[in-house]
Parts: C-alpha cells; structure tokens; sequence
C-alpha cells in the first residue's frame, strides 16, 4: 500500500443522513470484540469506494474527551488499515465502525482487532453469494 492511499479525505466520511439510515435499516454486520462492523453495498458511481464514520457509546464513556479519544484511534486504525478492504474487493461499501466495551484498549490492541475485524469482513463478503447471483433470468 501506498503512503498516498493511507489518508482519511472527506469525500470517505460518512455524513448522508439518508445512507446512515439506510445502514442502520439494512446493513449486515461483522464483529470482532470489542469492535463492530456494520455495512450496506453503495452502487452510486461517483461515491468512493469507502464511506465509513465511527461511533462510541456514551453509555459506556460519559465523558466527551474519552469518546472523541476513541473515535479518534478508531479512524487512525481504520486510514492505517483500510488497504485489506480495498486491495481484495471491487464493490464499494458504506460502513460504520462501533467501539463496543468499557474497556480501554491500547493502540496496539485496537489495531489488532481492526485488522481481524477487515479481514473477517472480507471473508463473509466474498462467502455470501451477491444479489446478482441469485436473481434468475
């Protein structure tokens, strides 16, 4: 992977409130303790072949300055990390990583976890059969 692809621009943040929605309606999800991962195929052409935004319950910080700490290391891992999604799909996808713990991991730690949690995506993408395979003509 190149230094150039390990960014984090602002055409790959997810914001449409209608895409959100429609994530949370329809997307399928991969976990991986203590991180989640939920997703829906985006056919728009102009859309980038990643959207992703980050969450952190405030349940489990209820303090601002440690959620935004999270959310924070969660886009790090993910600009860092985001070549085991791109190099092995073409389909573009909208997805929404959750921090699920009370649990106060490392960067290390996280990071760990995030690569599991791509990988483990990338397998269940490629396992499950798309819409277009099960549509008979």
């Amino acid at each position: 992977m190149t230094k150039q692809n390990e960014t984090y621009p602002k055409e790959e943040k997810l914001k449409a409130k209608r895409l959100i929605d429609e994530l949370f309606i329809t997307g399928k999800s991969v976990s991986k303790y203590p991180l989640r991962l939920v997703y829906i195929e985006v056919n728009d052409e102009q859309a980038p072949p990643l959207q992703t935004g980050v969450s952190v319950s405030k349940r489990h910080f209820k303090k601002a300055v440690d959620r935004n700490y999270y959310k924070r290391l969660l886009r790090e891992n993910y600009r860092k990390n985001k070549s085991i999604i791109l190099d092995q799909l073409d389909q573009k996808f909208a997805m929404m990583l959750f921090y699920q713990t009370k649990d106060r991991l490392n960067y290390q730690e996280v990071e760990h976890k995030m690569k599991s949690l791509f990988e483990k995506f990338v397998k269940q993408y490629q396992a499950t059969p798309s819409e277009e395979d099960n549509k008979t003509i």
